[in-house]
């Protein structure tokens, strides 16, 4: 495993490539406009964005388990790979279909880089300080959320369009080199049968379900044979999707959690949640741009009080929940706010002001904020071990399949809307001759060359054409908030869920195991102070010895045979420091010293093994309601931890009054 300066460029280089993957899903939506303007084709806008939520939510889980079968290392590289070879063809664009081709291309591999980059922290951070380092992970995500509409407003207004997605390469670069040269420790194997089938239906009828909604009433009548068509090919594709998950021995979203009312009213909230938020970062921006004719980069700081809205009430809602226990009010409250501020943004016009636009913006990221978070602690909270993975990664599924519904439905209201205004204008005459509509819906800045009377009539047609999609998007929030009303309040029913729920979750794989991974070391990192926690285990092992004995026992028995000089290292003191601790052991028989090497006795090995047990029980009892002795994995991933950080060098720092003594630094463990 990858040390000292190796383990910080490691972790640096996933930081970086969290970054790409999760910037990608917002630094687009302020540059929307431009491209819009540059390429035309204002009706199929909705679709830069949903090709990449679709391609890159449905391959997230298949990133994981080809990472858990074949090794990260190079799935990941493939991942960044696909990724910049994405981002170069669609800075390469020239027209709106191969913008959008290419971004489904992009999409693919920023599923990969945002999974496989948490799944890599796990091989490479010990377990005690993994949690804080997932936990800095979840933050890049909510950082990249504030920072990505500022940061493609800057590129378009300072350099072009095109570097929105150009300025992934020189990043993503730096960060595949890094991996390949820091990261040598190969992951642990899992074999999974990949469900291939379901990956492939589950992306036919979301596409199929899009189309039909981004194309009805727009490109074709809603009862012409092609949107019947494809209301048809849905039916079928989710009705092979279903045959193929009751088939399949790992399905992508087993269908028994179907049967669950907390993962379907969490599902569908989320869905609604996922509509709102997608909906309104691609057509703020549109109209702050034309309706207000701010610039792309100051578009992009009237978002931020949505963003940081979002931000504050997520991570505050987390803190609440872990220390009450209680969530389901957040989401009955988030609900409502959402519903009036979509309501509120929908009064918005051309006269609005600043002031006016940022507390609508906050209000609505803040309503979000309770509710997204809430959405994935009340499912793991209910489901079985065996489906907690699937179930965390469906709730985010159907979010992210609600963001790519929502920018598409919202474009469909948006085109009619705007068509029947500009029509409209053309009956009454408004508009000069020779105007032409379709030039003007493909190309917004078309309108600064028209003569004054006539552009703010246009200006006009498009604020009410954009607060007609908040409008229509009232009713959807309102479901939700009724859907809130049937959740059941059951309180976090492990001590590890309530220690997660502090933090914005990183996404996962979608496996149990990764989730139950991330919860005990966040579990873990809230472990009572090294010298108290040894004390704790003493007394209820039965064990007659002083903290700093046992974590050098525990040390020893883990690494089977160690000098006395790297033992002392490793406790951060000097090896005269440390000898009174070693002669206590060699004279109670339980380490024998050779020429300096302290190696377990047999009676050693049994006092290690009882200590490991006896913190393995306590961390049990906290996870009782997921039984890990009823299931092989978990029971294996807890002894696995277990093992890792009894003993560790952070607690042998502790024990030995934190190494303020010691000669020289410690050395990585990892």
């Amino acid at each position: 495993m990858p040390k000292g300066r190796d383990l910080a460029v490691v972790l640096g280089a996933l930081m970086l490539s969290m970054l790409l993957a999760a910037l990608d899903q917002t630094i687009v939506s302020t540059a929307l406009p431009t491209i819009v303007g540059d390429l035309g084709g204002l009706n199929h806008l909705s679709w830069v964005v949903t090709a990449y939520l679709l391609s890159s939510t449905a391959c997230t889980p298949l990133w994981g388990k080809l990472g858990d079968q074949y090794g990260r290392k190079r799935l990941f590289q493939a991942s960044i790979v696909i990724f910049l070879i994405g981002s170069a063809l669609c800075g390469l664009a020239a027209s709106m279909g191969q913008l959008i081709a290419f971004r489904a291309v992009q999409g693919v591999g920023g599923g990969g880089l945002m999974v496989l980059a948490i799944a890599i922290v796990g091989d490479v951070v010990p377990p005690r300080e993994r949690g804080r380092y997932q936990g800095l992970f979840g933050a890049v995500f909510g950082v990249s959320s504030v920072c990505g509409p500022l940061l493609g407003g800057w590129f378009v207004d300072n350099l072009s369009w095109h570097w929105v997605f150009y300025i992934n390469l020189p990043i993503g670069l730096l960060a595949l080199v890094a991996i390949a040269f820091a990261l040598h420790a190969p992951s642990e194997r899992h074999r999974h049968r990949i469900d291939y089938p379901g990956t492939l239906l589950i992306i036919g009828w979301s596409v199929a379900l899009v189309l039909m909604t981004t194309w009805g009433g727009t490109e074709y009548p809603w009862a012409s044979p092609q949107i019947i068509g494809l209301g048809v090919l849905a039916v079928v594709l989710i009705a092979a999707w279903v045959w193929a998950e009751h088939r399949a021995s790992e399905p992508i979203i087993p269908l028994r959690l179907f049967r669950d009312s907390t993962f379907n009213l969490s599902s569908a909230i989320g869905f609604v949640i996922g509509f709102a938020m997608f909906g309104a970062m691609v057509y703020i921006p549109l109209f702050l741009q034309v309706v207000h004719g701010v610039s792309p980069t100051m578009s992009g700081v009237h978002l931020l009080p949505m963003m940081l809205g979002l931000l504050v009430a997520s991570i505050g809602s987390g803190q609440l929940i872990s220390h009450t226990g209680r969530y389901r009010i957040y989401p009955i409250v988030g609900t409502p706010i959402v519903a009036v501020a979509l309501y509120l943004l929908s009064l918005l016009g051309t006269h609005s002001s600043t002031w006016s636009m940022s507390l609508r913006f906050a209000l609505l990221g803040f309503g979000l904020g309770l509710v997204m978070q809430v959405l994935v602690i009340a499912v793991q909270n209910r489901v079985d071990y065996a489906d907690l993975g699937a179930a965390t990664s469906g709730v985010t599924f159907f979010r992210q399949i609600g963001g790519s519904f929502g920018v598409a439905a919202f474009g469909t209201v948006f085109a009619n809307r705007l068509a029947d205004n500009i029509t409209a204008l053309a009956r009454r005459g408004e508009l000069p001759r020779g105007f032409d509509l379709t030039a003007v819906q493909g190309d917004p800045k078309l309108m600064e060359r028209l003569p004054p009377r006539v552009r703010a009539d246009l200006l006009d047609a498009y604020s009410d054409a954009i607060s007609t999609v908040f409008l229509w998007a009232v009713p959807v929030a309102v479901v939700a908030c009724v859907l809130t009303w049937f959740m059941k309040e059951t309180p976090l029913r492990s001590g590890a869920a309530a220690a997660a729920a502090a933090n914005v979750p990183p996404p996962g794989d979608g496996s149990s195991r990764h989730e139950a991974e991330r919860a005990l070391s966040e579990l873990i990192r809230h472990d009572p102070e090294a010298l108290e926690l040894y004390a704790r285990i003493a007394r209820a092992a039965g064990v007659d010895l002083p903290p700093a004995q046992m974590w050098a026992l525990c040390r020893i028995s883990r690494d089977g045979a160690v000098s006395g000089g790297e033992l002392a290292e490793r406790a951060g003191v000097t090896v005269e420091e440390g000898r009174p601790h070693v002669r206590g052991l060699v004279e109670r028989g339980l380490v024998t010293s050779d020429d300096g090497v302290l190696v377990p006795t047999e009676q050693g090995l049994r006092v290690a093994d009882r200590l490991v047990e006896t913190r393995r029980a306590g961390l049990a009892r906290q996870i009782s309601d997921w039984s890990p002795d009823e299931n092989p994995e978990l029971a294996d991933v807890l002894t696995r931890l277990t093992r890792a950080t009894l003993g560790d060098d952070t607690e042998g720092r502790a024990v030995h009054g934190g190494g303020r003594h010691r000669s020289h630094p410690p050395r990585d463990d990892h």
